[in-house]
């Protein structure tokens, strides 16, 4: 996505910062990513954590969630010190027009945060 992809990039807001004590709150809602091509870029920031969160990416059909699953490769590595980012690429075209963010919180809490960077598609 360097190159001149980084100009046409947009960022999408996933998970905004939060002190998740538990999986939960470490979750966020359905985002429609049908509109992107090429990568979808994650970029997970844990800030303090008391235990440990381990992050994935899952897709379903629609924004209820239908066929939730996850999605091939989009797992951050679990994390139990304070202060990790984390980046994880995956094609738009593997997966199902919906995309959430999952964070499982061991113990809690965990700061977190999840952005995508992403480029619209060319009409």
């Amino acid at each position: 996505m360097l190159n001149n992809e980084g100009q046409a990039a947009s960022v999408v807001k996933i998970l905004d910062p939060v002190s998740a004590a538990n999986t939960a709150a470490a979750t966020s809602g359905w985002i429609d990513v049908r509109d992107y091509e090429g990568d979808l870029v994650f970029i997970q920031q844990i800030g303090a954590v008391t235990g440990s969160i381990a992050g994935k990416i899952q897709d379903a059909t629609d924004g209820s969630g239908t066929g939730v699953a996850d999605v091939t490769g989009a797992t951050f590595t679990s994390v139990s010190s304070a202060n990790s980012t984390q980046k994880i690429a995956v094609a738009a075209g593997s997966v199902r027009g919906w995309i959430r963010y999952l964070g499982t919180v061991t113990t809690g809490p965990a700061i977190t945060a999840v952005s995508m960077l992403a480029r619209p598609k060319i009409v």
